[in-house]
């Protein structure tokens, strides 16, 4: 009896790093980041101080504030949501912080003091949506005004500029060899909530929440929990960026984070973000951020009126949205 010859197995495929990219990326991001290189190549090209490694550094500083509060504004989209608060969260808690040190604290309780304003101010927009039921766009204007009105009524219009010890400068100014601690801790951010979104539970009914509010909430799903968590974590990592600002200029300005809500809300819309909720990722927002950043320093280098960086970037978010949105209604056929 001849022995039956056995199937060869498949040669195991190579792993290029394309398709590392595609395992991590979804194909919106990878458009995203597409553009973003065609960008980058654009203006090295215009101009030969753009690949420098100082002028590089410099924009992934620029860029990293708005890049670490986009993380907590698209979860936030992700669910169906908005939040208005976070300029204002993040001017109110770089302010605190200021008064804390003004008062002689140390640096540890006046960073917990600038954090805690953030988790009160995100708890307190989820409180509105969640149990008194607001819309998110009203219940988050409605705190950005407040948190704008306490900084002018606190400070009277005067800048606060307390001494800081070194420890507490590091966090703004230092670096850890040619990398600003800013970008730092914008990548840590960056791994741990992609993580979170994609390998743990809490994310899933992230998106199931924005997918389908009912058909999660019947499978489930505490939805109001969800977006309560939500909500608060966009306070805290706002007011993470308030203090990291405060730590790099050492002056908590009245109108600090004044607009910055709507150039972290650009971001996720450019990374990718579905206005509509269930749809995003963490590094989709980081591209959008990214991509932001890299054309307002393209303007500057090639001397274009800077007044037109806010109708490129206006032109960058109604492309992104409309391909996002032809996309949908395509796959939808």
């Amino acid at each position: 009896m001849s022995a039956i010859p056995s199937k060869k197995e498949p040669p195991p495929a190579q792993t290029s790093l394309l398709d590392t990219l595609r395992g991590w990326l979804k194909i919106r991001e990878l458009n995203i980041l597409s553009v973003l290189i065609l960008v980058g190549i654009l203006i090295s090209f215009f101009s030969p101080y753009f690949l420098t490694t100082d002028n590089l550094m410099g924009v992934f500083r620029s860029f990293s504030l708005i890049a670490i509060m986009s993380i907590g504004m698209m979860l936030v989209i992700i669910t169906g949501g908005i939040d208005l608060s976070v300029g204002s969260v993040m001017g109110l808690s770089s302010l605190m912080t200021a008064l804390a040190f003004q008062q002689g604290w140390g640096a540890f309780p006046a960073v917990l003091c600038g954090l805690g304003v953030g988790v009160a101010v995100g708890a307190f927009n989820g409180f509105l949506i969640t149990r008194i039921e607001l819309p998110p766009f009203i219940a988050t204007l409605g705190t950005l005004s407040i948190g704008r009105g306490l900084m002018y009524i606190i400070t009277k219009g005067v800048p606060v500029t307390p001494d800081i010890p070194d420890s507490f400068a590091y966090i703004g100014q230092g670096y850890i060899g040619l990398v600003p601690f800013p970008v730092v801790i914008m990548i840590v951010m960056t791994v741990c909530f992609a993580i979170l979104m994609r390998r743990t539970r809490f994310g899933r009914h992230v998106y199931a929440t924005g997918g389908n509010e009912v058909a999660a909430r019947l499978s489930g799903v505490r939805t109001n929990r969800v977006k309560f968590i939500v909500y608060t974590l966009s306070g805290l990592i706002a007011s993470l960026a308030g203090i990291i600002s405060f730590s790099r200029f050492v002056s908590a300005e009245p109108a600090s984070g004044f607009g910055a809500e709507l150039d972290v809300i650009a971001a996720a819309a450019i990374g990718g973000a579905s206005l509509s909720g269930g749809a995003g990722s963490v590094e989709g927002a980081i591209i959008g951020a990214a991509l932001a950043g890299i054309i307002s320093n393209g303007v500057v280098l090639l001397n274009i009126n800077t007044y037109a960086q806010q109708a490129i970037t206006g032109c960058v978010i109604l492309i992104a949205v409309s391909i996002d949105i032809w996309r949908i209604r395509r796959k939808g056929r």
